[in-house]
């Protein structure tokens, strides 16, 4: 579907992109993670030739998208960090013009026009200019002008900003629903929480550089991992050096009287853990698991790697 090859990007005086390269598969949704300044944003950019690399190729369906742009942008959906509307417009007009700048023929534009607003929950702001819109409404609005033209694959840089949590949930059903309908999704946020609910696959960027790229429960079941809560029933002033003593588990948090493990999900792992922790004298009286989510591969991941050198990129 969508294939990456050594891609740099320059800004002056700084790597935005250093050498990345990844294949996405068709029908997924990847989350896009790191910090802030980590490349995120310079990535979707080069993605959609809407930036031109120094260096490596951006491959959509085996066709080079900075050899053909326009050709490229038919077939995807971008939303951008800081999007512009035309204020001026109303919002069934702000629609169609994007249906049309997408070459949508006319006799399709009025269904596809409705259809997204309906998706979007805007439906009913046909008729107000995009100037008057909440935050929000605004927000809605550019993803709706995003997946109007049921592209290939879709690209949305923080989606969810300006969301309340009844919009917030509400997106993570429609991103599910095109991914369902045969869409390709990255979704880019550094906040994990608003990708926990949607995504499958994981990509970590750090200092421009690809960190990491796989599932976000592993390569199989014997790779998938759990999140363990402990619980103790008197306060252990020594547990976060005793936990960290322990190979095979990753702590993601920790106090005196507990703490938050990630570890192997095969039943003889979690085991063998419960029976280091009782050998190790913990007042155990609490020892649930839950299946590990976004957060908890991306901390694994960063806590594995340990500090990396150099500067964040733009």
């Amino acid at each position: 579907m969508l294939t990456v090859e050594s891609l740099s990007f320059d800004y002056p005086g700084t790597r935005a992109l250093d050498d990345v390269g990844f294949t996405i598969a068709p029908h997924s949704i990847t989350a896009l993670v790191g910090p802030n300044g980590a490349g995120k944003t310079t990535l979707l950019r080069c993605i959609a030739a809407l930036a031109e690399p120094i260096a490596g190729r951006v491959l959509l369906d085996g066709e080079d998208v900075h050899e053909d742009p326009r050709a490229a942008h038919r077939a995807m959906g971008y939303l951008s960090d800081f999007f512009g509307l035309y204020d001026e417009l109303t919002v069934a007009q702000c629609l169609r013009h994007r249906a049309a700048a997408q070459g949508v023929a006319p006799r399709e534009q009025a269904a596809l026009v409705e259809r997204a607003a309906a998706r979007c929950g805007i439906a009913d702001r046909m008729a107000q200019k995009a100037g008057a819109l909440s935050r929000g409404l605004r927000q809605r609005l550019a993803i709706a002008q995003a997946i109007l033209h049921a592209p290939r694959l879709v690209l949305l840089d923080e989606p969810a900003s300006g969301l309340d949590p009844e919009a917030r949930q509400s997106l993570s059903s429609l991103l599910l629903e095109l991914r369902d309908e045969g869409m390709t999704l990255i979704v880019s946020s550094h906040i994990l929480a608003e990708l926990r609910d949607y995504c499958s696959d994981l990509m970590i960027i750090e200092g421009g550089r690809l960190r990491h790229h796989g599932s976000v429960a592993g390569d199989g079941d014997e790779a998938a991992q759990i999140a363990v809560v402990l619980e103790l029933s008197e306060e252990r002033p020594d547990l976060d050096g005793l936990l960290r003593g322990l190979e095979g588990i990753t702590v993601l948090s920790v106090s005196a009287r507990g703490a938050r493990l990630l570890t192997p999900e095969a039943a003889e792992a979690r085991r063998a853990l419960l029976g280091r922790l009782v050998e190790a004298g913990l007042p155990v009286c609490g020892f649930t698991v839950e299946r590990a989510d976004l957060q908890d591969a991306y901390l694994a991941h960063v806590r594995a790697q340990g500090p990396e050198a150099g500067d964040d990129a733009a």
